[in-house]
């Protein structure tokens, strides 16, 4: 055997091991465990980030599959406070301009959005009604996608990086939502 081909059925092996681990009802999942089972069920999905920020909430070390993905919804939720959080003190410094500052008005809005739109995700896999936890979470990304694409875009300004950054964490951590909330049986 060729050995990128073993390689491959190495992979496939870990993968297959792991998705079976994570969707075993009541079974206690890992972050890791569950972050790959989604990556290899989803390609969107980042590993590395995936594990990073489930691995950090306190819910995670003895959660199955279902409290993962309400962990990941969680994730949101502090991610786009942590967004307007930042926006505010971008505002509150003063020195942003007519343009910059109306679309910072804009984008805190959007993540307030944003952040309820995850905390509806998480009441929807909570009361065990994936199809609207995975719609609000994709919900939430797109209104944290709409800070990027839409307000700065119309002030003809670039985002600040902590402000791009949040919408990028936002995404990422919505297909974790969705995709984990899929390995739920």
């Amino acid at each position: 055997m060729a050995p990128s081909t073993a390689r491959v059925l190495a992979a496939a092996a870990v993968s297959a091991l792991a998705l079976m681990s994570v969707v075993v009802p009541g079974a206690v999942a890992t972050p890791e465990t569950a972050c790959a089972a989604a990556a290899a069920r989803d390609r969107r999905v980042d590993y590395g980030f995936c594990v990073s920020r489930l691995s950090h909430h306190h819910d995670s070390p003895d959660a199955d599959t279902w409290g993962l993905a309400k962990v990941a919804a969680d994730v949101g939720v502090a991610t786009a406070s942590d967004a307007v959080y930042d926006i505010k003190a971008l505002l509150a410094g003063g020195d942003a301009g007519k343009e910059r500052e109306a679309a910072l008005e804009q984008c805190r809005a959007l993540y307030e959005a944003s952040g309820l739109a995850f905390a509806e995700a998480y009441d929807g896999i909570n009361r065990r009604d994936y199809a609207a936890g995975k719609r609000e979470a994709a919900d939430a990304a797109a209104l944290a996608r709409r800070c990027g694409g839409e307000a700065f875009a119309r002030a003809g300004v670039p985002p600040p990086p902590q402000v791009a950054r949040w919408g990028e964490e936002a995404e990422k951590i919505a297909v974790v939502c969705a995709a984990i909330t899929d390995l739920i049986k």
